[in-house]
């Protein structure tokens, strides 16, 4: 039993720590560095991190958290359907390579007249719409790239049901057509393909068809495939009504649902300021229905809906599940990929908007790493990092095959590779259920993921990943491991000063002036303090200035004074030298 009881907040400095253990910042700094943290004074650590650290020190010391007064539950949380949960009208990403025609596809579908190239049109706004075929919905996302796409999955949000792919049938597959096709296969969303420019006398839509199957794993229905290709032409609208008629038929097979009778959540997918109206705000609801009046809470941001405007302009009174709106009432902008929900009143919505944002600066303030990141990297000088992989293929040979492969993948013995389970068929309830350990993924190979299973996954939080390529496969594995290295403390010298006065000395800063011996120093950097040779601390510079006034850069032989952050007091005295230094982490590859 630890003879001393000390409470911390829970995100504490490394400053701060080392004040209240009564060790010296070098001691702790030089702790974090043999676990592969590159730690300054000012770096803020975890509760979990820093007990570990106390740890690792052998300290005689048991830390405690201070109490805090919220009880508030999390605003993100995971939607449960209800027996009551109705169909609900597909979402559909449009992706395409540049100049293939993506925007008017878009413009045809919505008998729209606005494109004039890519630079131009509707995927300079909202980005999502809504067309009708047949008296049914489908909600359309434009995609202004496919990074944005890459933040709208890592916000937890899987909205996605359908990817439109659009080639050119005079240009055939190029790099981000092979970008949307990774896209769609990561996001577990059905693939439909739109062979456009059909008109055009150079247009071949059969070698568009050869080059996905051959070298992406897409195969046409009618040479025995899964994947549905439509040969259109956005230009003189041929085939448009049969490409949403399979969109909508790929749709069905995903039964899609969603609760229309509870409080609406969904996704912020766009906002912007505008004058004399503020923040107007994209949202696109997942469930229950948004009313004008309703207090809106997203990340940090919160508002009451003041108006609702579909994607043409006009006045809402409702938007249900899978429609897009655009809203204002927002107090602030809320960010791309923040989750909406409703709140009861201003009081609440405040509420949970401060806290979100308490929230945002804590993790803010933990730099180069989280403290998740920090515990894995603490935890493996001890062991190797395990990853493991749950594989279902579609054939027998196809298992074997990709297990086989996975297993030549070279490791440096800190990081091992794992099979936990494997089999025939689709992706399964029970799969999640084993999958729910960490550093653990489910590949998916020649197979799919059912729509119930999928809602699983992500209630679980268990990673599915499907592939129709083995190297792909292999790929995405080796890559997941390379994330698992701890990575390398790389310090790089960048210049040194001889301390020539004093100026100031407080309990954080310190001011003090002289001659750069060589190199350069700028705001930001490291320094080591030296007194004949030894170090005594170490320190960060936080203003240059030269002749009095404030400088980005001061190189070799120049004079200038500095004001430097501090852990604690320290003394500075004239002779002393300065040595200034970057220190960064630095992936590790297989």
């Amino acid at each position: 039993m630890a003879e001393k009881i000390v409470k911390i907040a829970d995100s504490v400095t490394v400053g701060e720590l080392a004040e209240t253990l009564g060790l010296s910042v070098t001691t702790l700094i030089g702790e974090l560095f043999k676990n592969g943290i590159a730690a300054t004074i000012n770096q803020r650590l975890d509760f979990d991190t820093a007990q570990i650290v106390v740890e690792e020190l052998g300290l005689d010391v048991q830390l405690e958290r201070k109490q805090t007064t919220s009880t508030d539950a999390p605003l993100r949380h995971v939607h449960q359907l209800t027996d009551k949960a109705v169909a609900r009208p597909p979402i559909v990403a449009v992706m395409g390579h540049v100049d293939h025609g993506k925007t008017s596809l878009l413009d045809a579908i919505l008998d729209k007249k606005t494109a004039e190239g890519e630079a131009g049109g509707i995927t300079q706004h909202i980005s999502a719409y809504q067309a009708e075929r047949n008296g049914r919905v489908i909600t359309l996302l434009d995609t202004p790239g496919h990074e944005a796409f890459a933040a709208l999955r890592q916000h937890g949000a899987v909205l996605t049901d359908v990817v439109i792919i659009v080639v050119a049938a005079d240009d055939g597959v190029k790099p981000q057509t092979v970008e949307a096709i990774r896209f769609a296969r990561s996001a577990n969303a059905k693939i439909v393909v739109a062979i456009n420019k059909i008109d055009k006398d150079t247009a071949n839509p059969q070698l568009v068809k050869t080059q996905l199957a051959s070298e992406h794993g897409l195969n046409p229905e009618e040479w025995g495939g899964d994947t549905v290709m439509v040969a259109v032409s956005a230009k003189t609208g041929q085939n448009l009504d049969k490409l949403l008629d399979m969109v909508l038929l790929v749709a069905d097979m995903e039964d899609l649902r969603a609760d229309v009778d509870t409080p609406a959540e969904g996704l912020v997918i766009e906002a912007h300021m505008e004058t004399g109206r503020g923040a107007v705000v994209g949202l696109l609801v997942e469930h229950g229905q948004l009313k004008p009046s309703h207090y809106l809470v997203a990340g940090t941001a919160y508002g009451r809906v003041r108006t609702m405007l579909d994607f043409r302009g006009k006045a809402m009174k409702l938007a249900g599940p899978s429609t897009p709106v655009n809203v204002t009432g927002f107090k602030e902008l809320p960010q791309f990929g923040d989750s909406f929900v409703i709140a009861k009143n201003e009081k609440e919505a405040r509420q949970m908007a401060a806290k979100a944002k308490l929230e945002q600066e804590r993790r803010a303030a933990t730099t180069n790493v989280t403290g998740a990141d920090i515990l894995k990297m603490m935890n493996q000088k001890h062991d190797a990092q395990e990853f493991n992989v749950i594989i279902k293929a579609d054939v027998q040979g196809s298992l074997t095959s990709v297990i086989d492969s996975l297993k030549l993948i070279e490791t440096n013995g800190e990081v091992e590779l794992r099979v936990i389970g494997h089999g025939v068929g689709n992706i399964s309830e029970n799969d999640i259920h084993l999958a729910t350990g960490e550093n653990t993924v489910i590949y998916g190979f020649n197979v799919d993921l059912p729509p119930a299973v999928k809602r699983l996954a992500s209630r679980e939080k268990v990673e599915v990943r499907l592939y129709r390529v083995i190297y792909e496969l292999l790929d995405d594995a080796k890559l997941s491991m390379e994330n698992l290295l701890a990575p390398e403390v790389v310090e790089t010298e960048i210049g040194a000063l001889k301390v020539k006065g004093v100026f100031r000395t407080m309990r954080e800063e310190v001011i003090a002036g002289g001659e750069m011996m060589r190199g350069k120093v700028s705001k930001g950097l490291l320094a080591r303090l030296k007194r004949k040779g030894e170090q005594i601390a170490e320190v960060e510079v936080s203003s240059v200035q030269r002749q009095q006034q404030e400088a980005k850069e001061v190189f070799e032989g120049e004079m200038c004074g500095l004001s430097l952050k501090t852990a604690k007091k320290i003394v500075v005295e004239e002779g002393d030298e300065l040595e200034f230094f970057t220190r960064e982490l630095v992936k590790k590859t297989l």
